[in-house]
């Protein structure tokens, strides 16, 4: 059991004057003053476009070049043309999804203060708020769990990063080749990345084994003599084919996520063969939810100045302090990957369904999970009546060393 003392007054408002992304806790790269924000394995994106430039450079020199002379004037040219424009068109789309907020929650400042306590009430007893909440969306219960890092409650379909070290709306997954999370915000340009870079793998293949055909018939040889004779059509044929198997059954697999309404991480961790997917709305309308639908803004203004922070509740006003749900477990049982205790309460395990709670909320009324405490803190005032069970706020890391230097 740890207890938090309120901070000196003199590390209160020791971020003033700066801008949020100066601040930022995660561990995301910020690029032109926070007006790009990437993961901070950023540096993959040099390796990617080169992995996309460099074979269409080839191609440009070695193989459209020379069909040039053997289509017409504007044919020939339109070759050269398509493989440039796609490719720009490719990277527009990489850094689409590379140097935008996927969907990151911004975090809580600071924790609850707990008026219940769990058990019988006494004066002994260390409040703690329930591990997880029950919350109602359109008639389907989800149970959000509680995150340590962020101090919040996550919304359903959310998920906490441990790359990035966010919790991110619609989590799908972190790749590494784009240097960002994959969510709610950079979906589609995921998508459509993938699927163009896949559509410009078949158009380089193809032409390379068109201009084979050519040289076998203007020479009149054999197909493995005319091969021999063009080695760069034969490195990109083979570079194509294996990258086309990879991006291609990628496309195809989030082809059936977005029939389905699944992210890849709800794929890959849960199981809706077993039951209904409470997201699937039909095969049309997922699919217009995904490519249709207006992109949410961000929820974070990563350019604004830090607001000076309100001060921290005393001691007296908890009871002394109080435990985190997590307190005790190791961080393996909380972060994103793990099932540990989140796992089973999401399977129906209900052994410690005294600490759950329900509450109903919309469906546009899901960003109101988080407190409203950060918004009064902002205005200068805090609410006088706190009840825990509509608290969003828990002990993170940071909190735990302003308590071990008082």
């Amino acid at each position: 059991m740890y207890a938090v003392t309120p901070p000196q007054r003199s590390d209160l408002g020791s971020n003033y004057g700066l801008r949020v992304y100066q601040t930022w806790k995660g561990s995301n790269i910020f690029c032109l003053q926070g007006r790009f924000i990437f993961g901070p394995d950023a540096r993959s994106l040099g390796l990617t476009i080169s992995l996309i430039v460099v074979p269409v450079i080839v191609f440009c020199i070695f193989v459209a070049s020379k069909l040039m002379d053997d289509f017409s004037d504007t044919w020939g040219l339109s070759i050269v043309t398509v493989a440039v424009v796609f490719t720009i068109y490719d990277i527009i789309l990489l850094m689409l999804t590379s140097g935008r907020d996927p969907g990151i929650i911004p975090r809580n400042s600071h924790p609850p203060e707990p008026e219940a306590i769990d058990g019988n009430s006494g004066a002994s007893q260390t409040p703690r708020l329930p591990r997880v909440k029950e919350v109602e969306v359109n008639g389907n219960i989800f149970k959000v769990k509680y995150c340590d890092t962020c101090m919040l409650y996550r919304p359903p379909r959310c998920s906490h990063c441990s790359i990035c070290n966010n919790c991110v709306e619609r989590f799908d997954h972190h790749c590494p080749w784009v240097g960002q999370c994959i969510a709610q915000r950079n979906y589609r340009f995921f998508f459509m990345f993938v699927f163009s870079t896949t559509l410009l793998c078949v158009y380089v293949l193809a032409f390379c084994c068109v201009y084979i055909r050519k040289i076998k018939e203007s020479e009149d040889t054999t197909i493995w003599k005319a091969m021999l004779k063009t080695p760069a059509s034969i490195a990109l044929i083979i570079y194509t084919f294996i990258c086309m198997w990879f991006v291609g059954g990628l496309t195809c697999f989030h082809l059936y996520l977005i029939s389905t309404n699944q992210t890849t991480y709800e794929n890959f961790r849960y199981s809706y063969d077993r039951r209904s997917n409470p997201h699937n709305k039909g095969v049309v309308d997922n699919f217009k939810e995904i490519f249709c639908s207006a992109i949410p803004p961000s929820k974070n203004s990563f350019r604004a100045m830090v607001p000076r922070e309100a001060p921290m509740p005393s001691r007296s006003a908890v009871g002394g302090g109080f435990m985190s749900p997590n307190m005790g477990r190791g961080n393996d049982e909380i972060e994103m990957g793990r099932k540990g205790v989140w796992a089973m309460a999401e399977h129906g395990d209900d052994k410690n369904v005294g600490n759950n709670e329900r509450f109903h909320v919309n469906d546009d009324e899901l960003g109101d999970i988080r407190t409203t405490t950060d918004d009064d803190e902002q205005s200068g005032s805090r609410p006088t009546n706190i009840h825990p069970r509509h608290s969003s706020w828990e002990m993170s890391p940071e909190v735990m060393a302003l308590a071990s230097r008082t």
